[in-house]
């Protein structure tokens, strides 16, 4: 249970921040749609990531593991199905400019956004399993 209830902590936050880097996930509700996108991720990431993983070994191996994103972006994709007022409707990021970094801004449409949200996903829930531990 309390792994559980970890999990579904660091992936409601990483949900959250990933709202504030990028623009295109929609929360009619706000917080509560928030609230529940993150119940509907834990949900499907402990119950259908295991079978999709296993379904998509192939690819994996021979893609060396970089395959494994879009088996992030299925399962975004059954939350958006699952989850009433959570939508991605396209992956938009304005650009970073600073005196160390020049990221210049992208704008996705289609399977590429759920694909940039998993990344985006992936990487800040990584780095927050990180300061966990």
């Amino acid at each position: 249970m309390k792994r559980i209830l970890r999990h579904y902590v660091i992936d409601t936050f990483s949900l959250w921040t990933v709202t504030q880097i990028a623009s295109g996930i929609i929360l009619e509700k706000g917080y509560e749609s928030l609230l529940l996108a993150g119940i509907g991720m834990t949900a499907v990431s402990l119950l259908a990531k295991p079978i999709i993983n296993l379904l998509i070994l192939p690819l994996n191996l021979i893609t060396f593991g970089l395959f494994r994103w879009v088996s992030s972006a299925i399962i975004l994709y059954i939350v958006t199905l699952i989850v009433p007022g959570f939508k991605i409707e396209g992956f938009r990021f304005s650009g970073l400019s600073s005196v160390w970094i020049d990221l210049p801004s992208v704008n996705l449409e289609g399977i590429l956004t759920f694909v940039a949200f998993s990344f985006l996903l992936s990487l800040i829930t990584s780095f927050v399993y990180w300061l966990v531990k």
